[in-house]
């Protein structure tokens, strides 16, 4: 086949219908999540912070609060500085939190709100006895995704707290918008190469929690603030992902930086970097880099593991070789899961996410290197048009998120459900998607798929395969 060039808007039409991205915000809540004893405060409408709440309870399945600072008409003419005082006011009240991450909104973005200014203000007004740390992240939906709003708040909390000292013997791991299962993963890989790793944000457990004999107002778990202050002596950062660089300042023409070459820069921590360890070629690249850190071999277990995924590789080859695929997301995970597909023999057909970096192509013609030249890809991308080109295409499965159902649907092929957000299904948050072990998952959950369809629609209805 000829080369597709990614795709460009030609559509006669310029709204978003049906957008493949979430709002800014919700990326920041998230984020803020992974912050211990930190509750979230939205410095806008009401609506905002329930739209969050409702899209982190239904993947999550665990109780989540997202205060708000209420905007109203009123509010939006003069600004919301009363609005965020007794926000505030209230929180500290009622959670006693050990931080409060206020991230802004659209709507006080466009009337000018200095949140900075703010807390200074409200600070010097309000006589607390103990003030929680605070601190604010800029977040505009009209700006960018849920991915930008995601690491501009680590960057903030990285910024806001990291202090100059002595050198230590530890690392700092920046894992990415993943799953909680996958964030607990690389905390046991860490652990079995004998790192000290502070991993930021860490949700594993604020997000997936154990059942509680009572009622905790923040969950437990979280990178401790003293643990993040210390992330400039660290010797090392590994960070997971080749789309993690923020705009310095929140200027659409300012300088890029992620948070792993901020501390390179500003702390001489040295920086290590990986796409999301999907598939053996992106995990052998990770544990390579591990290995390298921590100066011992590759432990035995994850060898064993390295040789299932191989063995299963042999053994499932003949069900998914050949077929194709539709695959969207953020851009990170996008490129994580069309490397892995790549070296299995499926052929993504179309590769998109609502981000629009202008660098997904060439990452991917980096990474997959036997269908790179055919895969249509798609930044800034609408659902409904993924819809109208998945028709044209003909997949033989569509690999994403629970908003992609519909197109799954309208073509009667199967759907493997991945990333976020899954609100169609238990278990979104307990979903392993890295290292050998989350490949396996994947491996058997996408081979099983195409195998249930063709039994299904066979008119034998056979039991063997």
């Amino acid at each position: 086949m000829e080369p597709i060039p990614m795709i460009k808007d030609k559509r006669s039409f310029v709204s978003t219908r049906n957008a493949c991205k979430l709002c800014s915000p919700l990326g920041a809540s998230v984020a803020l999540k992974g912050i211990e004893g930190c509750v979230p405060v939205i410095h806008g409408s009401q609506g905002c912070a329930t739209y969050i709440r409702r899209y982190m309870i239904s993947h999550y399945k665990e109780p989540v609060d997202i205060a708000s600072s209420n905007f109203s008409e009123e509010t939006t003419i003069f600004g919301g500085v009363q609005n965020l005082k007794i926000a505030l006011k209230n929180v500290i009240n009622q959670y006693r939190p050990q931080a409060i991450g206020i991230a802004t909104t659209c709507l006080s973005e466009t009337i000018g709100e200095d949140v900075n200014l703010l807390l200074h203000q409200i600070k010097s007004e309000l006589h607390e006895a103990s003030w929680p740390a605070l601190f604010s992240v800029s977040t505009p939906s009209y700006q960018g995704t849920h991915m930008d709003g995601f690491h501009a708040t680590v960057f903030e909390v990285l910024k806001h707290f990291t202090l100059k000292m002595d050198k230590l013997d530890k690392i700092n791991l920046f894992p990415g918008f993943v799953s909680p299962a996958d964030i607990r993963h690389l905390k046991e890989i860490c652990s079995d190469f004998g790192l000290d790793a502070t991993v930021l944000p860490d949700y594993s457990t604020a997000l997936d929690n154990p059942v509680w004999n009572h009622y905790h107002r923040i969950p437990q778990g979280g990178t401790p603030l003293n643990e993040v202050k210390t992330c400039g002596g660290a010797y090392a950062s590994l960070e997971l992902g080749a789309f993690c660089e923020v705009r310095q300042g929140g200027k659409s023409d300012g300088e890029t930086v992620s948070p792993a070459m901020w501390l390179e820069k500003e702390h001489d921590v040295q920086r290590f970097a990986s796409i999301l360890p999907i598939g053996v070629n992106s995990c052998d690249a990770f544990f390579d880099k591990l290995q390298k850190l921590s100066g011992k071999a590759l432990p035995e277990k994850y060898e064993d593991e390295r040789g299932r995924l191989l063995d299963a590789y042999a053994d499932g080859h003949k069900y998914v070789f050949g077929k194709k695929a539709v695959v969207y997301g953020e851009e990170d995970f996008v490129l994580g899961l069309c490397s892995f597909l790549d070296e299995i023999g499926i052929q993504v057909v179309v590769a998109a996410s609502g981000a629009n970096t202008g660098k997904l192509q060439q990452k991917i013609k980096e990474h997959c290197p036997v269908h790179a030249d055919t895969i249509k890809v798609m930044s800034d991308a609408d659902f409904e048009v993924i819809n109208e080109i998945s028709h044209d295409l003909k997949p033989d499965i569509i690999i994403g998120n629970s908003k992609g159902y519909y197109i799954a649907r309208n073509l009667d092929i199967p759907m493997v459900r991945v990333g976020f957000p899954i609100h169609d299904r238990l278990g979104g948050q307990r979903i392993l998607h890295l290292g050998y072990r989350g490949t396996q998952n994947l491996f058997d959950t996408i081979a099983n798929a195409l195998i249930d369809y063709k039994q299904s629609h066979s008119p034998i209805g056979y039991k063997y395969m």
